[in-house]
């Protein structure tokens, strides 16, 4: 995918992702944050967690292209790149505050396992902010129409070719059974899959239009879910709905002493 980024459209599409995870973390508290894949993006530059990560895939060969950013503050470092199973994350439990997906679950051999394993390491009403293609876009009708003309042997497609688009209300859907409760969300990109920089300033004049008339067919969609953990109820002692309430003792009084 890396190659695709360093397009005019793979351009575009990362400002517009940067923009929106930069307001999306900014004011996300705690200790730990992780990002997981796409080291284009510097998902955690807005934040400001003391400990920061980020995470590529054992089969991720785009660690020579960190952001210069990434890995150095002006006073700390800034966090730590690690290769890892995203299917098996090495944290504990419970021990992270914020864990960010830009592209990561279309990309995983396994995205709903890798989905499991970030409600795992999330601490309860922590928070995961996930960004990926939209399939029902002009973007995902491009690269459909390029993936039939490629089996009749012409065309090309406009995606990077690894790499399957998990539907926004699918991704939805496994959130809401992972207990994640769905806080904001917003599509991006309205402009046609071009591919020269020329054509795409030219449309520029679509991305209010888009978000006004038809704002769920952004080619990528932005999501921020919170991971809700259900109380305990503490349950005292059982207690019969009918019972009768018992009677008070009656007061008997002397009338002759009194009156005496």
């Amino acid at each position: 995918m890396h190659p695709w980024l360093q397009t005019p459209p793979g351009r575009y599409l990362l400002d517009w992702e940067q923009a929106v995870l930069d307001r999306a973390v900014a004011d996300v508290f705690g200790f730990h944050a992780l990002q997981l894949g796409r080291p284009e993006l510097d998902a955690l530059q807005a934040n400001r967690m003391p400990h920061r990560w980020l995470a590529l895939d054992i089969d991720d060969d785009a660690g020579a292209v960190l952001a210069p950013s990434f890995g150095a503050d002006d006073q700390a470092p800034r966090g730590v790149a690690l290769h890892c199973d995203f299917d098996a994350l090495p944290f504990p439990n419970q021990s992270l505050d914020l864990v960010v997906l830009p592209h990561t679950l279309e990309l995983a051999r396994d995205p709903h396992h890798a989905l499991r394993e970030v409600e795992r390491v999330l601490v309860p009403e922590g928070r995961v902010v996930i960004v990926g293609f939209n399939p029902a876009s002009l973007w995902g009708l491009r690269q459909r129409w390029g993936r039939m003309c490629m089996r009749l042997g012409f065309g090309s497609l406009f995606l990077p070719r690894t790499g399957d688009f998990l539907g926004y209300w699918r991704l939805r859907d496994w959130l809401r059974l992972l207990s994640f409760e769905v806080e904001s969300a917003r599509f991006g990109c309205y402009r046609p899959a071009l591919r020269s920089q020329r054509w795409i300033d030219r449309f520029a004049w679509i991305e209010p239009v888009g978000e006004r008339w038809w704002p769920v067919l952004g080619s990528v969609y932005f999501l921020s879910a919170v991971k809700r953990v259900r109380g305990m109820r503490l349950l005292g002692l059982a207690r019969t709905k009918n019972a009768k309430p018992r009677a008070t003792p009656a007061v008997a009084t002397n009338k002759h002493k009194e009156a005496n």
